[in-house]
């Protein structure tokens, strides 16, 4: 049985995960985690969610450490916002505890200090910008396509709810830096050249360079995300789409990370979804 606990109690995908691993034969929920000093604090997990009580209190951010040490899971999972996973993260770290993160919106930086992190304890991770399924096979064919239509001029369309703060998305990001470096745009260690990267375009901005590639952010309504790559040539543009239609999709694929983190991953190393589903 594998024992998870899981972060930002409340949310709309944390509950979404927390009620999908109730129902899988392999997982248990030990420990649910809310913002410092949440007013849901105490609170049963069931009541929370509208259902009856499951025994299990929503635990303050504040208690972090203390609640790891006392339920002792295999896996924590966040999907929470940037500042809060970092320290979530680190201190699941110093806790010994496993991680799968599908929070978006980390820096460099914050991504140093997590790497170090996991490192440094030995744990076992999962960090990924978008964990659809889907979305990590859309990942793969644009990597393929950049490099059979190397001289395609390529954009990047995502489109998300109202409420989002982060643009372009973690996903649109990722699909950047896919591209960017299977066009050998990534210096010795690996980073991205962002000069490449045009986010959006306003004015007499001049003609296209062939080193472009856009990236443009739509925000409205309660779509839950859209993402086009076209690579546009002499006469012809070919697009390729992922739309998620439900938050489920990228629980569908914590899931299947939190199975891979538990069992199969390496330690003290980040794995991404495409190590989960062995498409790389």
């Amino acid at each position: 049985m594998i024992k998870v606990a899981v972060t930002g109690a409340g949310g709309r995908i944390s509950s979404k995960i927390i009620k999908t691993i109730l129902k899988q034969e392999d997982m248990e929920v030990v420990a649910v985690i809310g913002a410092p000093n949440t007013p849901l604090e105490g609170k049963d997990l069931g009541e929370v969610m509208g259902a009856e009580k499951i025994g299990i209190p929503v635990t303050g951010a504040q208690r972090l450490a203390d609640i790891l040490n006392e339920t002792k899971p295999d896996v924590l999972v966040d999907f929470t916002i940037a500042n809060a996973a970092v320290g979530t993260i680190r201190t699941a770290a110093e806790c010994g505890v496993n991680v799968v993160v599908g929070t978006t919106g980390l820096s460099d930086e914050q991504m140093t200090l997590i790497t170090e992190s996991i490192e440094e304890n030995n744990i076992k991770a999962v960090i990924s910008p978008n964990m659809a399924v889907g979305v990590n096979v859309f990942f793969k064919i644009i990597k393929d396509l950049a490099k059979i239509l190397s001289d395609y001029d390529i954009e990047i369309i995502e489109a998300h709810h109202k409420h989002k703060v982060d643009a372009p998305s973690g996903t649109a990001c990722k699909a950047y830096e896919i591209i960017a470096d299977e066009r050998g745009r990534a210096d010795e260690l690996g980073r991205v050249n962002d000069a490449s990267c045009v986010c959006g375009r306003q004015g007499m901005v001049g003609a296209r360079s062939p080193e472009e590639i856009g990236v443009h952010a739509v925000r409205g309504g309660d779509i839950v995300g859209d993402h086009t790559v076209l690579f546009a040539g002499e006469g012809e543009r070919l697009e390729i789409i992922h739309r998620a239609g439900s938050r489920q999709a990228f629980v569908t694929g914590a899931i299947k990370a939190v199975r891979y983190v538990d069992v199969n991953a390496p330690e003290g190393k980040i794995s991404a979804m495409a190590d989960v589903l062995g498409i790389k």
